[in-house]
């Protein structure tokens, strides 16, 4: 029988063993997934306990046509009642916890601003309006700032637009096109982010967790701490893969692929290299580049053309590096202030943005518990800040200088809450530094990323966030998804492709709803 080998334990690797087993009748027992880490779930993570604060570096958003992750989830039993696909237990959430907004943006002055207004000028809609009918071919190594002049970075929409998606003014004009045109369908809904989708729990014990467990279940195995550093291509025209070397407890090994074995490599990983801080002490920012994603990538790209440009993407860490925390306490007076503060109940309010405020945050009241094993007198909560390298409003050094407290204190004095003391000492706060979160918006030019399943080749295949998929778009779980259905398809030679990309903007009604929330006063 033919085994797959799978580099990487992320999204993309999970939902291409299940689609190996799924679509392209592979045993389980015959599929291996190498990672490097200690634990599985790549950038999905979600860990912690009530005592030592809980952790996760980021929270995914979902909408109604992430049709590649539903179609998988579709199959994946849920882990509260197998009786439900996770697919099923996404969307009933949604229906009894659907997001309605009431306070996405906040002024300098702890007041929210009416997002509903996009605070467009003639000229920004013209600007946007040329960014979207723009030709990806014309847009090749053009940032977003390229394309726009300095006021459209000063607009509502911008302001929910960057903290939504975690775009920079720098990052890639392609990237933001795409974006554009993919969610073209949730402009109306924008400002209460009500298109928006949330999984019951962190997407770590939500989807990661019950797809592990499938996937072991069918016989998967999940080989951790091995760091996969070379693939051996055979010789000629032919892309091969003959071999695996990875190194394993201080030893390494060889691997000899057979015919019909497979070879699908996570290329490069947004949460390489991050690390945690404290509520006492600040993360220490890490480049030092020895993730073995990144490697591994730097390493096939030497060997032969059409393998993809990492340079692009890891060799600039200032223009990708960004800072999220996670807020742990047992005492339930900061979600009062903030449900009183916002209208909402949480996980119910969507993002909420300092507009004015010089790192940029954000924060998120998750609905409770988010965690699985959470405990009731637990409320665990979520920020960000775009900019960490500019000095805080009130704290006054960079965010990536600060303690969690400190972070916490600065949140804390834009809502102007009196009861901040109390706040503080009942809170832990771990704060995460991601030199690589937005490395795949990038600049970028064609060929950067490679294709999925590159030209020639008999046995590999990329999948992930560094992969080349028309008309889709990186930072989704949806991206990584469709990139594995798509090397699996391509790989085994499948009739049945994944399903097309939505494309809202062939709809007239969306197009005309879109066109009038630009021009909202």
């Amino acid at each position: 029988m033919a085994k797959a080998y799978l580099v990487g334990s992320g999204i993309a690797s999970l939902s291409a063993a299940a689609f190996l087993i799924r679509e392209g009748g592979f045993s389980g027992a015959d599929i291996v997934i190498l990672e490097e880490q200690d634990r599985e779930g790549g950038s999905l993570d979600a860990a912690g306990s009530p005592e030592t604060g809980y952790t996760m570096r980021g929270g995914r958003m979902f909408e109604v046509h992430f049709d590649c992750t539903y179609n998988l989830l579709s199959s994946i039993p849920s882990l509260d009642d197998p009786s439900k696909s996770v697919t099923e237990d996404t969307f009933a959430f949604h229906e009894d916890f659907a997001w309605n907004d009431h306070a996405r943006l906040v002024d300098a002055e702890g007041q929210i601003i009416d997002a509903h207004s996009m605070t467009f000028s003639e000229r920004d809609r013209l600007e946007l309006v040329k960014c979207v009918g723009t030709p990806e071919t014309l847009l090749d190594g053009k940032r977003i700032s390229d394309c726009f002049h300095e006021e459209f970075f000063t607009t509502n929409f911008w302001a929910m637009w960057c903290t939504t998606f975690a775009f920079e003014p720098w990052h890639s004009a392609i990237e933001f096109r795409r974006y554009l045109n993919r969610f073209v369908h949730l402009f109306k809904t924008f400002d209460t982010m009500s298109g928006i989708y949330r999984t019951k729990f962190n997407q770590f014990d939500s989807i990661v967790r019950p797809l592990l467990k499938w996937l072991t279940d069918q016989g998967v195995t999940v080989q951790l701490d091995t760091r996969v550093t070379d693939l051996g291509l055979a010789p000629g025209a032919a892309l091969t893969v003959e071999t695996i070397t990875w190194v394993r407890d201080g030893r390494t090994e060889v691997v000899t692929l057979d015919a019909g074995d497979l070879a699908m490599v996570t290329n490069g990983s947004m949460t390489a290299n991050s690390t945690l801080g404290s509520t006492d002490a600040a993360p220490v920012l890490d480049t030092t580049s020895t993730s073995g994603s990144w490697q591994l990538w730097e390493t096939l790209a030497a060997k032969r053309p059409g393998l993809g440009n990492p340079s692009a993407f890891d060799s600039s860490t200032a223009d990708s590096t960004w800072e999220s925390f996670t807020v742990t306490t047992k005492d339930p007076v900061f979600f009062k202030l903030m449900e009183e503060f916002s209208g909402s109940e949480a996980g119910k309010g969507g993002l909420i943005t300092f507009k004015e405020s010089n790192w940029l945050l954000t924060i998120v009241l998750n609905h409770q518990p988010h965690f699985h094993e959470q405990s009731e007198d637990t409320f665990v909560w979520w920020g960000y800040a775009l900019f960490p390298d500019k000095q805080g409003d009130f704290v006054k050094k960079p965010m990536s200088q600060c303690t969690g407290r400190e972070i916490l204190d600065e949140v804390l004095r834009h809502l102007r809450f009196e009861q901040r003391p109390e706040i503080l000492d009942g809170s832990i706060v771990l704060p995460a530094m991601m030199p690589y979160i937005t490395s795949q918006f990038l600049v970028r030019q064609a060929g950067d990323r490679p294709q999925v399943v590159p030209a020639g080749s008999t046995n590999l295949a990329f999948i992930g966030q560094y992969a080349e998929v028309p008309d889709d778009v990186v930072f989704t779980v949806e991206y990584s998804v469709r990139t594995a259905w798509t090397a699996v398809a391509g790989l085994l030679g499948l009739d049945k492709q994944p399903p097309p990309v939505y494309k809202g903007g062939h709809d007239p009604k969306i197009l005309v709803e879109a066109l009038e929330t630009l021009h909202r006063h």
